[in-house]
């Protein structure tokens, strides 16, 4: 198994991503205070067999970096340009609106603090350039505040 880690870093909040490259299989999305995202990679880093990390080169990207000094593999900085304009659209691959929701404009369906842990999967799938599948009944709109 080849596990990665995906992150979209922010100032208040990241998205991140655990997924599985050769089953091409997202198994956790969540979007977290950044404040906590060393102690959950670490936790995560603790409970799986983590190969590699991926963060997006956008804000805060060097601080989050250092914060992630304990993982002794590969920490690769990736380009993020676009990636939160792009997982809109994604988000609708992801989950498609059906019946008489499709009458209804789609961005009603999208709030921006959702979208944190798409572009942290976009970044992955950049990287990576391939397509991830969602593990089943996957939600990306968990917070951990």
């Amino acid at each position: 198994m080849f596990t990665l880690i995906s992150i979209d870093p922010g100032k208040y909040k990241s998205g991140l991503v655990l997924a599985e490259i050769s089953e091409k299989k997202v198994y956790q999305a969540i979007i977290l205070k950044s404040e906590l995202l060393q102690d959950y990679v670490r936790n995560l880093n603790n409970a799986e067999d983590i190969s590699k990390i991926i963060i997006g080169n956008g804000t805060t990207s060097k601080q989050i970096r250092e914060k992630l000094d304990f993982f002794k593999k590969e920490i690769i900085t990736f380009e993020e340009k676009n990636t939160t304009f792009r997982a809109k659209a994604r988000y609708f691959e992801l989950f498609p609106v059906s019946g008489l929701k499709s009458l209804i404009p789609r961005e009603i369906f999208i709030y921006n603090k959702n979208l944190d842990a798409i572009a942290a999967l976009i970044i992955l799938e950049d990287y990576c350039k391939i397509k991830f599948t969602l593990n089943q009944n996957m939600d990306f709109k968990t917070w951990l505040k």
